[in-house]
C-alpha cells in the first residue's frame, strides 16, 4: 500500500469518475474548470457523468459496504490515521492547488486543508468510542443492549467554497461509522476532489467504499444522484449548497422516510451594541463580511448596530473596507481573491440594483474590477480574473430584499437599531438561522443573545465565520433541517440505533406481563374512587 502524497501534478489535471475498483477515463462529454483568477488557466477537465454511471457507482458502493460495515471500527479508524498523515505531508501542495482551482486565498486554503486534518485526527479515536449501552431488563435471565449500526450507502453533494474541508466533515464520520459513499463534488472543484479521493485510496480505504461521479447539478450528476433515493440505492443524503436545492432533496428523502443532512444558506447577523469594543467589532465585521470575498455560508449579511455608535462603526468600516487588498489568491498579502465562478459574480452585480430600488444607500459602491479601473494595491489580472471591490449598503431596513436574501459575494448591509431588544428582533428577522455574532461587554446581553437567537451557531465578541472540527456546525430554518456536521454529534447522522434483547431463561418471557416476583403488593381499596 502506497502512503506517499501525490506529487508532480500536471499543468492541466484530467480526471475521471472513480467507480468500484477503477477510474473511468473521461468520455465524450466533459467540462472544464478554469481558474477564477486567470480564465486562460485550464486547471481541470472532468467528465459529465451519465445517469447510468451514477447508478453503477451506487451499486458498487452497496457491494463494498457489506464488507466495510463488518470491518471493526478501530480498524476503520486506522485509515483516518494514515489519511491525516498524508494530508499533513501534502498540505502546502494541496493548498496551492485549492487557491488555483477555486480562488481561495492561500492562507485560507491552508486553513481549509488543516480543517480536514483536524477532522481526521479528531475521529481517529472515535473508532474506539462508537459506544452502545447495556440496559437492565425487567425480567430475569435477560440482557438488553443497544448498538450503533451503519446506515449503508450515503450520497454526498458538496459545494466549491470549501472543497476539501466540507467533504472531510462528511466523509470522515460517515466512513468511520461503516458506510460507503457516492460523492458528487462541486463542478467548481473537480481537481481537488480527485486528489482527495486518491489520498483516501493511498490511506488504505478499500475499493468501492468511496465512489466519485463528476458533473453539474440540475440535469447532470447531482440530479441523477438524488434520483437514486427513489430507486432504493441510497440510504442517506448529505448536502451542502443552496436552500432551494436542499428543499428538493428534502422532498425526495421525505418520500422515502429518510433524514438528510442539509447544510444550506445563511443571512447571518452580526450585532454591535453601544458598549462594544468598536475596534474589535469592526475588525470582526470586516473579516466576517469580506473574508473569502463573502463566499461563505457563514459570511455576515447584516451588521446590526446600535444607533448610538452607528456613525463610528460606519466611518471605521468604510475606512477599513477601502483599504482591503484584493488580488491573486496565491499572494500572501491579499485580504480576498476572486469570485469562485461567473454565476456568483452575476448575482452580486444584480444585487446592487435590488438594494438601490429598495431604498438602501451605497456607502461603498463595489463593482467588478476591470482593466484601467484597478483599485490601489490590486495584485490580480483584471482582464482574466473574476474580481470585485467591496460593497456596503447603508440605511437598510429588515423588510428590504437585500436584508433577507443571501448573496455570495463581498457585500454587507448596515442596519441601525435602538438597543438590545431591537437588535435581537432584527437578528431573528430573516428565515435563515445558521450563524450569528454579538459584540458587547455586557454579560447579561451576551446571555440574552445566546438564549434568544434562533441561529444554530453563535459567537460572542468574534465573527460569524469559523468552525472547529470538534464543535457542531449547522443551522435551522432555511439554513438546514437541524442536522449537524462535525464533533461527536454528527455520528447520529451516520448511524442507526439497534436495540437487542437476549433471553437466556429457556422459556418465553413477556415484557410488562411476566413480572418478576418481588413480593405481592398490598391491594388498595379503590371502591371509594370507583363508586
Amino acid at each position: 500500500m502506497e502512503t506517499r502524497p501525490q506529487t508532480n501534478l500536471p499543468s492541466t489535471l484530467v480526471v475521471g469518475n472513480w467507480i468500484g475498483q477503477r477510474e473511468l477515463p473521461p468520455g465524450a462529454e466533459t467540462f472544464e474548470r478554469r481558474s477564477p483568477s486567470n480564465r486562460d488557466d485550464l486547471v481541470t477537465v472532468a467528465p459529465l457523468s451519465s445517469r447510468q454511471e451514477v447508478k453503477e457507482a451506487c451499486l458498487a458502493a452497496r457491494e463494498a459496504q457489506k464488507l466495510w460495515g463488518r470491518t471493526p471500527a478501530p480498524q476503520r479508524a486506522q485509515v483516518l490515521t494514515r489519511l491525516a498523515a498524508l494530508l499533513s505531508q501534502s498540505k502546502e501542495q494541496l493548498s496551492r492547488f485549492i487557491s488555483r482551482e477555486v480562488g481561495k486565498p492561500l492562507r485560507e486554503a491552508r486553513g481549509s486543508v488543516q480543517e480536514a486534518i483536524d477532522t481526521a485526527e479528531f475521529f481517529m479515536s472515535e473508532g474506539r468510542r462508537l459506544y452502545g449501552q447495556t440496559v437492565p431488563s425487567e425480567l430475569r435471565d435477560k440482557e438488553l443492549f443497544t448498538y450503533r449500526r451503519p446506515l449503508g450507502v450515503v450520497g454526498m453533494i458538496t459545494a466549491g467554497n470549501f472543497p476539501i474541508a466540507v467533504p472531510a466533515w462528511k466523509m470522515v464520520p460517515a466512513l468511520l461509522c461503516g458506510n460507503a459513499v457516492v460523492w458528487k463534488p462541486s463542478d467548481d472543484a473537480p481537481g481537488i476532489a480527485a486528489i482527495f479521493a486518491d489520498l483516501w485510496r493511498r490511506a488504505g480505504l478499500p475499493d468501492g467504499v468511496i465512489n466519485v461521479v463528476h458533473g453539474r447539478g440540475a440535469g447532470s450528476a447531482g440530479e441523477w444522484l438524488i434520483e437514486m433515493i427513489d430507486g432504493g440505492l441510497l440510504d442517506k443524503v448529505s448536502f451542502t449548497g443552496s436552500t432551494n436545492v436542499g428543499r428538493k432533496i428534502g422532498e425526495a428523502c421525505g418520500r422515502n422516510l429518510q433524514v438528510p443532512s442539509l447544510e444550506l444558506g445563511g443571512k447571518n447577523p452580526l450585532v454591535i451594541l453601544a458598549d462594544a469594543d468598536l475596534e474589535l467589532a469592526v475588525e470582526g465585521a470586516l473579516w466576517a463580511s469580506f473574508g473569502t470575498a463573502g463566499q461563505r455560508c457563514t459570511s455576515c449579511g447584516n451588521i446590526i448596530v446600535d444607533k448610538r455608535v452607528a456613525q463610528n462603526v460606519r466611518s471605521e468600516l468604510l475606512r477599513r473596507a477601502k483599504a482591503l487588498k484584493i488580488g491573486a489568491p496565491t499572494s500572501e498579502a491579499i485580504d480576498y481573491g476572486p469570485f469562485i465562478n461567473e454565476r456568483f459574480l452575476e448575482k452580486w452585480i444584480e444585487q446592487r440594483a435590488v438594494g438601490v430600488e429598495d431604498g438602501a444607500e451605497l456607502l461603498l459602491d463595489g463593482k467588478r474590477i476591470v482593466p484601467g479601473e484597478e483599485p490601489a494595491g490590486f495584485s490580480g489580472d483584471a482582464s482574466r480574473g473574476l474580481y470585485a471591490t467591496p460593497r456596503i449598503f447603508d440605511k437598510v431596513k429588515m423588510s428590504m430584499r437585500v436584508a433577507q436574501e443571501e448573496c455570495f459575494g463581498p457585500t454587507v448591509n448596515i442596519v441601525e437599531v435602538d438597543g438590545l431588544d431591537e437588535a435581537i428582533e432584527a437578528a431573528n428577522g430573516t428565515p435563515y438561522g445558521l450563524s450569528s455574532a454579538i459584540y458587547t461587554r455586557d454579560a447579561r446581553a451576551m446571555l440574552r443573545f445566546k438564549e434568544e437567537i434562533r441561529a444554530g451557531m453563535t459567537s460572542v465578541n468574534n465573527s460569524t465565520t469559523g468552525a472547529e472540527a470538534h464543535l457542531p456546525f449547522g443551522g435551522n430554518g432555511w439554513s438546514g433541517n437541524g442536522t449537524r456536521e462535525s464533533g461527536i454529534w454528527v455520528i447520529d447522522s451516520y448511524t442507526r440505533w439497534q436495540a437487542v434483547n437476549v433471553d437466556l431463561a429457556g422459556k418465553l418471557q413477556k415484557a410488562q406481563i411476566d413480572l418478576s416476583d418481588a413480593g405481592p403488593a398490598q391491594s388498595p381499596d379503590l371502591s371509594g374512587l370507583l363508586g
